[in-house]
């Protein structure tokens, strides 16, 4: 929603400066260079990315919309499922939870946390890091060796979509130019004629430049940087299910783990100890203010 009011500020601001210098609307309606600057940027991701990547900046930009997931109440339900899946594990043993992490969509406790089982990556970093729990013989060095991994691995690939994006915000204000000078050429042609004529052609010339510029720095450039956040902030989130899984697989106590994984919350989203004992405790989880 932010995305949203922020593009529209920097339109707004942008029209609101011109139409205060009296300029008329009309002349920046120019279809044509706008054809021609969105063809080609589209045309620009095509050719320089696979179709996974094009499918990552669509749901990126999508992804924008609805906003950052992982608030306070997505970190207090993590932390109770975890409370409540690390305390089964502590009373029933490993092997307890192993039809849990072979089938979490049908697990008693995973199935009341819609958004994690949603979150297929989170998922199966979970299950997958417990399986090979299960199966022993693992040290957990190089139980937090292979967590590292996937991470880098998931980060990596989650990165690719905005470098994609970046390359076409960057291509933006070049694209710009060749419209101008398309506009130019059609000018060129029409020397000789009115001079209302040719400050048209002039005028939509320019508007292409314009446009180039406005969509890489007011709407591209911002809407990349959003997604780098978004990339991170799922990021910080596996983060602190590492550390919470390691703390247990070391011999910490349920509590113990799940406190830990609190303190790697970042800051922001961070709920109090109090908050955090209250919810694993059966307390209910109080939207996000």
């Amino acid at each position: 929603m932010f995305a949203i009011i922020g593009i529209v500020v920097v339109f707004g601001a942008v029209i609101g400066g011109f139409l205060m210098e009296h300029g008329k609307m009309a002349v920046l309606v120019q279809p044509a260079e706008l054809i021609i600057l969105l063809g080609a940027s589209i045309g620009t991701l095509l050719v320089a990315n696979p179709i996974h990547v094009i499918k990552g900046v669509i749901a990126g930009l999508l992804g924008i919309l609805r906003g950052s997931p992982f608030d306070k109440t997505r970190y207090l339900n993590t932390l109770k499922m975890m409370y409540q899946f690390l305390n089964k594990v502590r009373k029933e043993g490993l092997l307890s939870v192993e039809m849990d992490v072979e089938k979490p969509k049908e697990s008693s406790i995973f199935k009341n946390y819609p958004e994690f089982l949603g979150d297929h990556h989170a998922m199966y970093f979970v299950c997958d890091t417990l399986r090979t729990a299960i199966t022993g013989g693992v040290e957990p060095f190089d139980m937090d060796q292979m967590m590292e991994l996937d991470m880098e691995v998931h980060h990596h690939e989650a990165t690719q979509p905005i470098s994609a994006l970046t390359t076409v915000a960057d291509a933006l204000p070049g694209l710009g130019i060749v419209a101008a000078v398309l506009g130019v050429v059609i000018t060129m042609g029409a020397l000789g004629g009115p001079p209302e004529a040719i400050g048209e052609h002039v005028a939509a010339a320019l508007v292409g430049t314009f446009l180039g510029i406005l969509l890489c720095y007011g709407v591209t450039g911002p809407l990349t940087a959003n997604m780098a956040k978004t990339a991170d902030a799922h990021n910080e989130y596996l983060h602190v299910l590492r550390v919470l899984l390691l703390a247990f697989l070391k011999g910490a106590a349920p509590m113990i783990a799940i406190e830990l994984g609190r303190r790697a919350i970042p800051a922001h989203v961070r709920p109090t100890f109090d908050e955090m004992e209250k919810t694993c405790k059966g307390g209910p989880v109080e939207p996000a203010s």
